[in-house]
């Protein structure tokens, strides 16, 4: 079984991957997570009554700007033209629900593109509700679809 090391430099330290011959192809990603609080909360943030003010579009743009600025946040990866970035929040019961999808045109996946829109989208959500409820939780944060690529498409729920 051979070993992929192209993730390392001839000194065995850590480098950026070669996507230099990989095909140019759409990519597609979708990563959600979601921030469970107590039932005033979510009340709260449905009726738009937060201190900060638009709990859901203030998160859906700071998810937007965090896609934007992965390849900052995340060593070693690839800075990207990404061609769309949207973010759906939604109260469902106790909690604020979110998918981010992300979309480009290139030689690598937006998977981590996702993941941080989400990611940050949940910690606005937090940020801007914890003067009310420090107890709130950031869970489920996980790649739900991607497309595109040698690999292919991968779903879960």
């Amino acid at each position: 079984m051979s070993q992929d090391f192209s993730h390392f430099d001839a000194r065995g330290q850590a480098a950026m991957v070669d996507v230099g011959a990989k095909p140019v192809t759409e990519r597609t990603a979708t990563a959600r997570a979601r921030v469970t609080m107590l039932p005033a909360t979510a009340a709260l943030i449905r009726s738009g009554g937060a201190k900060k003010g638009d709990v859901l579009a203030v998160a859906r743009i700071a998810g937007i700007m965090a896609a934007k600025r992965t390849s900052e946040l995340i060593p070693l990866c690839h800075p990207l033209p990404i061609s769309a970035v949207s973010l759906e929040l939604a109260v469902a019961g106790d909690a604020v629900e979110i998918a981010a999808t992300v979309r480009t045109t290139g030689q690598t996946g937006v998977e981590m593109e996702a993941l941080t829109a989400a990611s940050v989208a949940a910690l606005t959500v937090y940020d801007m509700c914890k003067s009310v409820d420090r107890g709130m939780r950031i869970e489920a944060l996980r790649l739900t679809h991607k497309a595109g690529g040698k690999s292919g498409e991968f779903v879960q729920d």
